[in-house]
């Protein structure tokens, strides 16, 4: 099972659309979209898990494509869980 970091959401965002955008390389297995305690809205970021080679071909293909008008990062997190905003090595 591999983690992947999703960034650059736009606020509209949801955990459906989300799900529907990286289910065809595959099931995701839980996802946590960062969501504004008082408005409800995607704070621009979430994090999913899918194995290991759908997350691999999931990224491959939606790093950097645009979602409803934002370029998607989408990487692995850090096994230290410090997310795609840790220092890389």
């Amino acid at each position: 099972m591999k983690k992947l970091f999703v960034g650059s959401l736009p606020p509209t965002t949801t955990e459906e659309s989300l799900t529907e955008l990286f289910s065809p390389f595959g099931k995701v297995r839980s996802l946590k979209l960062a969501k504004d305690l008082f408005s409800g809205k995607c704070k621009g970021f979430a994090f999913l898990e899918m194995e290991g080679h759908e997350a691999r071909a999931a990224m491959a293909e939606l790093n950097g494509k645009s979602f409803n008008g934002s370029s998607l990062k989408v990487r692995f997190e850090d096994e230290k869980g410090r997310g795609a905003r840790g220092r890389h090595r």
